[in-house]
């Protein structure tokens, strides 16, 4: 395997945690104009994707491969809980 190919699978890897990193806070601002964000938006999109990666990372670690519809639901619900705490969803 080339270095070509190995960081084509890393960058393929990590590009559904990436998305979700990017939509969520973005979302967020249009959905909930009333209260701001503690957290700046490089922040919610550094913790996002850092919660994604980790569930991506167990996803892969569990099944043996990626690419499992369960890794896939887990990293939704995952990343969508940490953006709802980076909001401070509770104090609604």
């Amino acid at each position: 395997m080339t270095l070509q190919d190995i960081l084509n699978h890393l960058l393929n890897f990590a590009a559904p945690a990436l998305a979700l990193a990017l939509l969520l806070p973005l979302a967020a601002r249009f959905l909930r104009k009333k209260s701001a964000s503690p957290f700046s938006w490089w922040a919610q999109i550094a913790v996002n994707f850092a919660v994604g990666l980790a569930v991506q990372a167990g996803g892969l670690w569990w099944w043996g491969h990626d690419g499992k519809m369960l890794t896939y639901t887990a990293l939704v619900l995952a990343v969508a809980s940490s953006q709802w705490v980076l909001m401070r969803g509770w104090r609604r």
